[in-house]
């Protein structure tokens, strides 16, 4: 195994892992800026893994709509991914994508769209993101129609993605795959029981849904875990993990699936008096954000040695780039592409 903590210059003349011609590409130009950071967080990744680390990865943004699923499936079949914390937006909108990719629609020139398309779009039903239109009818309601069932009929409190992983193993939605479900990475992480978190599970499509659905008398708010539990569920898969492997933490963007997955260590270590709890071994954060005026987004690691997260010693990175062109450049090295 890794040490907990290790020398960061360790890292500055990489030892290269990866094989394949994505990787030799990148190890022949990426040389310098933030090209050569991505080489060094990816080798530092394999690294981790070589010595049976293992990898947490933290997912903020819309990264499932920019079907992020074509290599973090794999990655999680291929034992690269061994938990995840992401918003309820991209915990469900890839399974939408599943459904109804075809009927999405591609909006390239969105930077030209006056508030009146907008309006129209909405008036359509559909829902964008930057350049992605989100078909409510195709995408969405196929999807609540069966989840509501699971949630009145459970004869016991589930977590969201339990919920979701129920779904897709039963098969019903097979009939309206519009992608190869091998792209899907909920599909993946439910055929592994892939642990997941989900805090702010309330701020997405579903989440709304289940809100009004309790409103309405339709479903017991009990039915649904919340974020409490979640924390809970992360501090003993942690403290379980961590007993026996190095842990990293790769982020995807910031927000809610970052920093409340990043806190499980100051957790366990300062409120329940776990105080050999070792910190995160690795981590790497992808993000475009500017550091200032208390945001955690964007905030440098050096910050989270502060909050008893990580230690002056451990490899860190941050990749200032967009994560929809750096993550298949990083994922595609460790699959050897």
């Amino acid at each position: 195994m890794l040490p907990r903590e290790i020398n960061p210059d360790v890292f500055t003349k990489p030892k290269i892992h990866s094989k394949g011609k994505l990787s030799d590409f990148i190890q022949k130009t990426f040389k310098h800026f933030n090209a050569n950071t991505l080489n060094l967080a990816t080798q530092a990744y394999i690294e981790l893994l070589k010595h049976d680390g293992k990898m947490f990865l933290s997912m903020a943004g819309a990264m499932s709509t920019a079907e992020i699923g074509i290599t973090l499936a794999e990655m999680i079949r291929k034992d690269k991914v061994h938990g995840i914390s992401c918003t309820g937006a991209n915990l469900e909108e890839d399974i939408f994508m599943l459904v109804a990719h075809d009927e999405y629609l591609s909006l390239p020139n969105y930077r030209d769209l006056s508030k009146q398309d907008e309006q129209k779009l909405f008036n359509k039903h559909i829902n964008r993101v930057t350049d992605v239109g989100i078909p409510e009818a195709a995408a969405m309601r196929p999807v609540e129609d069966l989840i509501m069932n699971l949630w009145k009929d459970s004869a016991q409190p589930k977590f969201p993605h339990e919920y979701l992983y129920e779904l897709l193993l039963s098969g019903k939605l097979e009939k309206f795959y519009q992608i190869d479900p091998k792209n899907s990475w909920m599909l993946a992480a439910a055929e592994k029981d892939l642990p997941i978190v989900v805090p702010g599970w309330e701020d997405s499509t579903l989440g709304n849904v289940f809100a009004a659905s309790v409103s309405l008398g339709q479903v017991a708010c009990s039915q649904v875990k919340g974020g409490i539990e979640y924390m809970i569920m992360l501090a003993d898969w942690y403290k379980s993990i961590s007993a026996k492997h190095d842990i990293g933490f790769f982020q995807i963007g910031g927000g809610i699936a970052g920093d409340f997955s990043i806190c499980v260590v100051p957790l366990l270590m300062q409120d329940m008096k776990n105080t050999d709890t070792p910190l995160w071994s690795y981590f790497c954060q992808i993000c475009d954000g500017t550091t200032s005026y208390g945001g955690y987004s964007a905030a440098p690691p050096e910050e989270k040695i502060t909050w008893g997260k990580i230690g002056p010693k451990t490899p860190s990175f941050v990749i200032e780039s967009d994560a929809s062109i750096c993550i298949p450049l990083i994922f595609g090295q460790i699959l050897g592409w």
